[in-house]
């Protein structure tokens, strides 16, 4: 029996292919989007561990992450509330995201310390996706002021196994709430914020010690009476806070005052030990020797070349003594370093420049020249290195004259306050170390009291203890 026309079976028509290859199409490019962008995430947080890794100071760090991890993820607000060692609260937290009028709305708002829905992740550290902060069962609510958050993303930061803090998101820019994808990259990124928080911290622990042990090799100025006398060392930014610049003062055998600054190249423990090592043998060189400043200098020069390996070392060696006439008179030889600046009691400056000779560690062979200044009474001497003025957009000269018009500007305060002003004013970009020495020599005495004189403190001007004035044999 052979079948109809009408009884054939119906063949799939060329539109009906047409559509299905369409919808197999989007499907295809649908998922190649998907690819590209879990492609683009990948590659953004490959990026953002780079950048974080990058910091070494532990509120860099933290601000870091919270900025990265608002950009990865695409939220307006982010926050990372750092716990107090109980575990029990959060005792820091850092935001970003908030306009300047938000914050100023909140200027009067203590921080949140881990109430509501925040403090889910402290007791409960798991990764915390919510929809609706308003309607949670754990909200109690926004302070004043507080900018509307609706939706919100948390994952907690662990350190060495121990949660650390909590890392918060809230709001993405397209309006969405937080999907599972989201979180995957949070999870991937409070990993990576973990180490860079524990290197963040060894590193501030070894910065730590470090300028303890450099301030240790300084000296505690003594009673350099008559003189004031003041001095700051601080340490260059990061990421090495070591180096090699040095003070000294001390009243010598025959009643002057010997001074020294110098500087040794280098930003490390060598740099460090080498100061170290040369201060230790100026200062025994200077107060066994009565020999002028560029003999001292000399003497040290060819030690070091003979007994160590330390790098150049700029210095400069000065002597103050009573010129008989109620002044003071100033000796010096420098090896490369940079001029004292003097500020006169009228508030007058002036760089002593002169021949600076060779830095140590050169020639030993180089002729040193002394120098010679006569010094008023109340007159200020700034002896100071090169940590104070450098900088790399400025030239040395821009430098010197900002320091020139901020001493003058400054020199009337107590000695200790004034070096603190030059050290937190400086002209320089702060990535070197520097010391700084300021004396101020005697007011002008009573005209009806004898000067004092080279041989001893014979003056009642001089008011030094008695063991300091010994007469010059």
């Amino acid at each position: 029996m052979t079948a109809g026309h009408g009884d054939e079976p119906q063949r799939p028509g060329i539109p009906d292919a047409g559509q299905r290859l369409n919808e197999e199409l989007d499907r295809i490019s649908e998922r190649l989007q998907e690819l590209a962008a879990a492609k683009d995430r990948l590659q953004g947080l490959l990026h953002a561990v780079l950048a974080i890794s990058r910091e070494l100071d532990l509120s860099s760090v933290l601000y870091r992450i919270v900025t990265t991890a608002r950009d990865l993820v695409g939220a307006r607000y982010g926050a990372l509330g750092v716990l107090h060692e109980s575990g029990e609260y959060l005792e820091a937290f850092i935001t970003a995201g908030l306009s300047e009028e938000e914050r100023a709305a909140l200027a009067e708002v203590e921080f949140p310390h881990g109430r509501g829905v925040l403090g889910l992740l402290i007791h409960h550290p798991e990764p915390l996706r919510v929809t609706d902060i308003a309607s949670h069962a754990a909200s109690v609510g926004f302070p004043p002021g507080h900018p509307h958050m609706r939706t919100l993303l948390g994952v907690a930061i662990s350190v060495r196994g121990e949660i650390y803090g909590d890392l918060y998101l809230s709001e993405r820019h397209d309006g969405r709430p937080f999907d599972r994808a989201d979180e995957e990259v949070l999870v991937a990124l409070s990993s990576a914020a973990g180490i860079a928080i524990e290197n963040a911290r060894l590193f501030g622990q070894i910065r730590d010690s470090a300028e303890t042990f450099q301030r240790l090799l300084l000296p505690t100025l003594p009673d350099l009476r008559p003189f004031t006398a003041a001095a700051i060392y601080q340490p260059a930014a990061e990421p090495n806070r070591l180096g090699g610049d040095w003070y000294d003062a001390v009243i010598l055998p025959d009643g002057a005052l010997g001074v020294v600054i110098g500087d040794v190249v280098g930003h490390d423990l060598h740099a460090a030990g080498a100061m170290a090592q040369t201060r230790s043998m100026l200062r025994a060189l200077l107060y066994d020797r009565r020999t002028p400043a560029s003999g001292i200098l000399r003497q040290l020069d060819i030690t070091l070349h003979a007994t160590t390996e330390n790098p150049v070392t700029t210095a400069l060696l000065a002597r103050i003594e009573p010129d008989g006439h109620g002044g003071w008179t100033l000796h010096w030889s420098t090896a490369g370093h940079l001029p004292p600046l003097l500020i006169t009691p009228d508030r007058r400056a002036e760089y002593l420049h002169a021949d600076p000779g060779v830095p140590l560690g050169v020639s030993t062979d180089q002729v040193r020249p002394d120098h010679t200044r006569a010094l008023p009474a109340g007159a200020v001497v700034i002896f100071f290195t090169d940590g104070l003025v450098e900088h790399p957009e400025h030239s040395i000269d821009e430098g010197l004259d900002a320091l020139a018009a901020l001493a003058t500007t400054y020199a009337d305060q107590p000695l200790q306050d004034f070096v603190r002003t030059l050290a937190d004013h400086r002209p320089s970009d702060g990535h070197d170390d520097m010391a700084i020495l300021a004396l101020r020599t005697p007011p002008p005495h009573d005209p009806a009291a004898p000067a004092p004189t080279r041989e001893g403190c014979v003056s009642a001007a001089w008011t030094g203890p008695p063991a300091r004035c010994r007469s010059t044999p």
